[in-house]
């Protein structure tokens, strides 16, 4: 398989996994509140984020935004189709998918929806969703690319 295709199928799997995951909590919002305990130190709760990692940038219109993130998303697809191992295929795929689940909920509901919270403790990480674990997770995967030559223009 190619790398392209690697890639592609990453992003649209961290895409749907992500919007399935978040339309299953908005559903049972209700029933969640302000958090549902799964087992000692990991609660489900429902949390809208307007601003970006942390709350930062909370005053910043949600159209810039998912402007932003869309311009970003265009460089990595650039850097996934130019992409040489599946590795850094599915990096580059995971990290566009869970942006753009992202984006998708900016368009829709003008904030992130937010619902997976760890802590130890009284002490909360701030709650996120599976796109912000995609996105990680592929910034992570790339520091397991092999070295490669620069692309040749």
């Amino acid at each position: 398989m190619k790398p392209i295709t690697t890639g592609s199928l990453a992003l649209v799997t961290a895409l749907l996994v992500d919007q399935i995951t978040k339309a299953i909590i908005v559903d049972n919002a209700g029933r969640i509140g302000s958090g549902y305990p799964v087992f000692p130190g990991f609660n489900l709760v429902f949390g809208r984020n307007d601003g970006v990692s942390f709350g930062l940038l909370d005053q910043a219109p949600w159209w810039s935004l998912s402007a932003l993130a869309g311009v970003i998303c265009v460089v990595l697809a650039v850097m996934l189709v130019r992409a040489t191992s599946r590795i850094e295929a599915v990096a580059y795929g995971s990290i566009i998918g869970g942006a753009l689940g992202n984006i998708v909920d900016r368009l829709r509901f003008r904030a992130v929806t937010d619902f997976l919270d760890f802590y130890v403790g009284s002490l909360h990480w701030p709650a996120f969703n599976l796109a912000d674990v995609f996105v990680v997770g592929g910034v992570a995967l790339l520091f397991f690319v092999p070295d490669r030559k620069p692309v040749q223009a």
